[in-house]
């Protein structure tokens, strides 16, 4: 039976697709929102589908999902004490539910705070505490991460992910009362004779200032409790105008949600795909069988995924050259040389990106260069793990070192040689920084010195102006004095031909203060050559003998690992980050036995 949206998802004929300036505002200027992006879309390509749901056979196209969100919308200004400024929580995966909070929150002057849905319910208690959400909208299957019973004047929507196909979906429901809620403001304009000059979206107004919150993203909370990330609808705007010229978004484009919208408000790209006018595809967990249905089957252009997700994705069953160039943005690490010819000899073309949540996501990425079709796959990955130049809308980051080392926060800062050896903070300011840390002006004043944010990331700059990280600043390794990168100790672990993820963190050593600690996971070809390779075992020894003389015919003595550890897998973020700090945490806890 084929599917027909609810009546809170069906625009009317006369469907008024522009907000209404407040009153009072100048005729040169309008403030900007990004919730502007879906209401264009839906008046340039009605019919375009906007967004396709497989997993639960639902779909709609841009008019129909204007008129969804503009049910949120009076939804969540109809339940009883909101007001603008309230901070809205969704607890969902990558289902339709969280890209219409992405607008209906902000068009009803909320700020959306997505939670990470991997956190445990403590860890999600304490952003909802912390955030003060007066409404939580949450999918059905993660209603246990809900403090039962909520708090006190707490509103909790749950949502089946029907899209109406189930006449119990509470959220649906919700959607309906807004529904009405908006026909009840119509009929009141039409009574005052303004009829369509105050109907549909002109009924909602832009905010009063773009430089009002919009969003409040939690950090992983890696070194301590989540700091929550504001941003604004100015800076949410533009960055997800670069973010789609960036990746190359367009009309054509099929953008696959592999990365979480919960994630730094999914790198603002549920605005930046609205804006192209391009279809959403939603999954609701990144399954690989799941993924290569949709490129296969649904024309997926683009996605996004850290490399750790790129591994699972090309190694899977399914795998198979595909009929056109997908076109993927890899964060958090660039791919090694084995993982890059994987990926375009399946027609993934990787574009690497660098940024953090306090930047919206990512901010800079490393640009082609034509001569690269020239080079073999090794030289054209080392050249794609530099981050590159900043995105289009971002002031152009810095490399910097303070003048007085040991006055840092009071130190001028210069920039460090372009000569890709001296290496200094990346620092960035300008439209995409974030405005503040919530409830947090400590930990703000710690990041952001003297007009400059500061990422705490240690890198150096090329002579072609690019940048390039030689690792955070935390998990840089000391040993005897000496400075060791563990991401380019890890890229060149990587290239050994029995390896499919490799990690490297720093352990204490009684001589030389620190070594590196390897831990290992061996692809399908080095497991059957070594088999579990049991430390104390000959195959054990064998094998880390063997890796040893890998990594010191491509480094320095002192930054070959000490140790050696094979894995079945790495412990990861929800990004697919891998978390450094559990695997350091062991040592630490070791040294209090």
């Amino acid at each position: 039976m084929p599917y027909t949206p609810p009546r809170s998802s069906q625009p009317p004929a006369d469907f008024a697709l522009n907000l209404s300036p407040p009153p009072g505002s100048p005729h040169n200027r309008t403030e900007l929102t990004p919730v502007s992006f879906l209401t264009r879309a839906a008046l340039i390509a009605p019919n375009k589908l906007a967004i396709s749901h497989p997993e639960r056979g639902y779909q709609f196209t841009y008019a129909q999902w204007a008129a969804r969100v503009l049910s949120l919308t009076f939804a969540i200004q109809s339940v009883p004490g909101f007001k603008a400024g309230d901070r809205v929580a969704v607890i969902c995966p990558n289902a339709p539910l969280i890209a219409d909070a992405h607008f209906g929150i902000l068009a009803a002057g909320g700020i959306i705070t997505p939670v990470n849905v991997r956190n445990t319910p403590k860890e999600v208690e304490y952003v909802l505490q912390h955030s003060g959400s007066t409404i939580i909208l949450v999918d059905h299957q993660l209603t246990h991460l809900v403090p039962s019973p909520p708090p006190s004047g707490v509103a909790v929507v749950v949502s089946n992910d029907s899209g109406g196909q189930d006449p119990n979906d509470p959220y649906e429901a919700f959607l309906d009362r807004g529904y009405q809620a908006w026909q009840a403001a119509e009929e009141v304009q039409r009574k005052r004779g303004l009829g369509l000059s105050r109907s549909g979206w002109r009924l909602i107004t832009t905010p009063t200032s773009e430089e009002l919150p919009c969003a409040l993203c939690y950090t992983s909370g890696t070194t301590g409790r989540p700091k929550g990330v504001i941003t604004t609808h100015r800076g949410s705007y533009l960055a997800a105008i670069a973010g789609a010229f960036e990746a190359q978004f367009a009309a054509d484009t099929v953008y696959l949600w592999v990365l979480p919208m919960f994630h730094a408000c999914g790198w603002t790209y549920p605005w930046g795909v609205t804006a192209a006018m391009a279809t959403h595809v939603t999954i609701r967990k990144v399954d690989n069988d799941v993924i290569w249905d949709a490129l296969l089957n649904h024309g997926v252009t683009h996605y996004t995924g850290a490399p750790t997700v790129q591994i699972g994705i090309t190694n899977h069953p399914k795998a198979r050259k595909l009929d056109r160039i997908v076109k993927v943005s890899v964060a958090a690490s660039a791919p090694t040389a084995a993982l890059l010819a994987k990926m375009e000899s399946l027609n993934l073309h990787p574009v690497h990106v660098y940024g953090a949540t306090e930047t919206y996501g990512p901010f800079t990425r490393r640009y082609s260069e034509p001569h690269w079709v020239d080079l073999d796959v090794d030289e054209r990955a080392r050249l794609m793990a530099r981050q590159g130049h900043s995105f289009l809308v971002a002031d152009e980051c810095r490399v910097v070192r303070p003048v007085d080392p040991s006055r840092p926060e009071h130190s001028e800062l210069v920039d460090v040689a372009q000569d890709g050896k001296e290496a200094g903070e990346i620092v960035m300011r300008g439209n995409i920084a974030m405005k503040e840390y919530y409830k947090d002006p400590a930990a703000t004043s710690k990041i952001v010195i003297n007009g400059w944010l500061h990422l705490g990331d240690i890198a150096v700059r090329h002579p072609g102006g690019e940048i390039q990280i030689m690792d955070r600043g935390k998990d840089i390794i000391i040993s005897g004095g000496e400075n060791i990168s563990s991401l380019a100790v890890e890229q060149e672990l990587a290239a050994h031909p029995d390896i499919l993820e490799c990690c490297v963190v720093a352990r204490p050593h009684e001589k030389w203060g620190e070594r590196g600690q390897a831990y290992i996971v061996l692809n399908a070809e080095g497991a059957k050559k070594h088999g579990k390779a049991a430390p104390g075992t000959r195959e054990h020894e064998a094998l880390v003998a063997d890796l040893k003389k890998h990594c010191k015919s491509r480094m320095s003595g002192f930054a070959v690992p000490e140790w050696f550890d094979i894995v079945d897998e790495l412990p990861k973020t929800s990004t697919g980050k891998v978390q450094k700090n559990v695997l350091r945490a062991k040592f630490a806890a070791a040294a209090k036995l």
